[in-house]
């Protein structure tokens, strides 16, 4: 379980929205409330967020970026390339960070044990928050409240719970 992050991703209507908080703990000091663990990638077409070690999560979305160069348009192959890298070299083996990316066509949870995971739903949450931003998510998906909306919304209740989540929120759409 990853502390000080939540990241959410809904896909509906068409688009996709990826949303984090701001928040960086360390231990039981809130060490910066304004962090972007949120972002495009590649040429613009993909994006990401990340909970975990930062410089390990900036480590793993460079590596992304170069897969995505190696791989135009094709997340999937470029995630899976990428997690094959991260559970097999010695390096990446120690970096502890998640992702959740996603491109127009697909949305993938990607993690260091080798995981690319594609949820059904088109909802994925990590990060301390996660469960509580992705339950909320749940219950709002059916309403006709937008993607960006349902990702505020489903936030703004996992920073009510979490103590490691702050309503300084990032949002990226496609």
């Amino acid at each position: 379980m990853w502390h000080g992050t939540t990241i959410l991703t809904v896909r509906k209507g068409g688009s996709v929205v990826i949303g984090g908080d701001g928040q960086v703990s360390f231990g039981q000091t809130i060490v910066k409330a304004n962090a972007r663990k949120v972002r495009r990638l590649g040429k613009g077409d993909v994006i990401g967020g990340f909970a975990g070690a930062t410089a390990d999560a900036f480590t793993l979305f460079e590596r992304l970026e170069a897969k995505l160069d190696q791989y135009p348009g094709q997340l999937m192959r470029a995630a899976v390339e990428l997690a094959k890298d991260w559970r097999t070299d010695r390096y990446l083996r120690r970096l502890e960070a998640m992702m959740i990316v996603a491109d127009p066509a697909v949305t993938l949870l990607l993690s260091g044990n080798g995981d690319v995971l594609e949820p059904e739903n088109g909802l994925a949450g990590i990060g301390s928050g996660g469960n509580f931003a992705l339950a909320a998510a749940r219950a709002l998906v059916d309403t006709d409240l937008d993607a960006e909306t349902i990702v505020r919304r489903s936030l703004e209740i996992a920073a009510d719970i979490c103590v490691y989540t702050n309503r300084n929120v990032t949002i990226e759409r496609l």
